[in-house]
């Protein structure tokens, strides 16, 4: 029986258009875009054209694009060099960073990391739904802020944040405000002048790109520039912020993998939220299931379950041919419960008994129509009255 994928907030397969584009980038033009020979330079040049492409598609400037291996290493380097250029001598002497629990590991523990170099570290509140008091980052944030960092879609609920609203606070202080785009990028408007973005990452492999590539957005103009210190250090590439030979087919492919997601992205819009919908009113039909976040503004293609009285590890089990995810896909080995759902107020049962179905590019009505199935049928089975 054919696996109905419906993990797609975890990774996504490598579009073909994008593999073609690579290709040649692992063959004939192989050359290190660092080299001043005419190999190197023909590499430079698709490197060049990629960092503008990303740029534009996110309203920047393509001195400001700095490649990596992915959103998690953008996001260390972006609060601890940013914690360690603030509490460098002649820094701006700030001790605090101020997120939320409900944000990615990467983002909480390079924040928690922060605590070795003085900094302190503060977590904002969300409601129920899991958007966060604006009310409760007025009263937090301060003169002694280095970085305002929330992510703008969460990746276990979908919830999308007011970015506008937050980092107008985090300006109004002189603060630097991040946010990880990695579930945002390809799928929702991005302008980093109209938000007041000053920092954001995202990820190759979360828009049907290659895995082991993202970019870094670092705000880099002469009327604002983000102090952030390296946290790699070799041959100074990408601008001196992160040193290390240019993957220049990935770089080349997620450059062609925003292209084609910025293109699709209004009909994929309206079409993957209508299978959405029809999936979780499917569930919800089910007794005990509840939508995590439904009553906020959600980004369209994830839904994250609660299946009260219902054992989700014998769930899963039971559902042999449906890839879906209990959290995050990157914390899913570790047994505790996921922090996003107790954030949000759920019982430690609650948020053990969720799981997060995200859908996708080469998701149809057919594919939701068989998950429902599947989901309906190892419910019953596993259901305690």
């Amino acid at each position: 029986m054919e696996l109905i994928y419906a993990d797609y907030a975890a990774t996504t397969p490598t579009d073909p258009r994008v593999l073609e584009a690579m290709m040649p980038y692992f063959t004939d033009s192989f050359y290190n875009a660092a080299s001043t020979h005419v190999g190197g330079q023909s590499a430079q040049r698709a490197v060049m054209k990629a960092r503008m492409d990303i740029a534009r598609h996110i309203g920047g400037v393509m001195t400001e694009i700095v490649f990596t291996s992915g959103s998690t290493e953008g996001i260390n380097l972006a609060i601890i060099g940013a914690a360690r250029a603030a509490v460098a001598e002649g820094g701006s002497g700030r001790r605090t960073i101020v997120t939320v629990k409900t944000e990615h590991p990467a983002v909480r523990e390079a924040a928690e990391y922060c605590r070795q170099l003085g900094c302190n570290v503060l977590y904002l509140p969300v409601n129920a739904d899991g958007v966060l008091d604006i009310d409760a980052a007025r009263a937090s944030v301060s003169s002694d802020t280095i970085m305002v960092a929330v992510m703008a879609v969460n990746n276990e609920t979908g919830v999308v944040q007011d970015l506008r609203a937050i980092s107008e606070i985090a300006h109004r202080h002189g603060a630097l405000f991040m946010t990880d785009a990695t579930q945002a990028y390809g799928k929702l408007p991005l302008d980093v002048d109209a938000l007041g973005i000053d920092i954001l990452t995202l990820s190759g492999h979360k828009i049907y790109g290659p895995k082991g590539v993202g970019a870094l957005y670092i705000r880099s103009r002469k009327e604002f520039l983000c102090p952030i210190e390296p946290i790699m250090h070799g041959g100074g590439q990408e601008f001196g912020f992160r040193s290390g030979t240019l993957n220049v087919p990935g770089i080349v492919g997620l450059a062609v993998a925003g292209e084609i997601a910025l293109e699709s992205r209004e009909s994929e819009t309206r079409r993957l939220n209508e299978l959405r919908e029809r999936f979780e009113q499917g569930v919800l039909e089910l007794p005990g299931t509840q939508v995590n976040g439904a009553g906020a503004c959600r980004n369209y293609n994830i839904s994250n379950i609660t299946f009260n009285n219902v054992d989700v590890v014998e769930l899963m089990r039971e559902m042999k041919h449906v890839a879906c995810s209990k959290g995050s896909a990157c914390s899913t080995s570790k047994s505790m419960a996921s922090m996003v759902l107790l954030t949000m107020g759920l019982s430690e049962l609650q948020a053990d008994s969720s799981l997060r179905f995200s859908f996708g590019r080469t998701t149809t009505e057919d594919h939701v129509i068989r998950l429902l199935q599947e989901v309906k049928r190892a419910h019953a089975l596993h259901f305690k009255h």
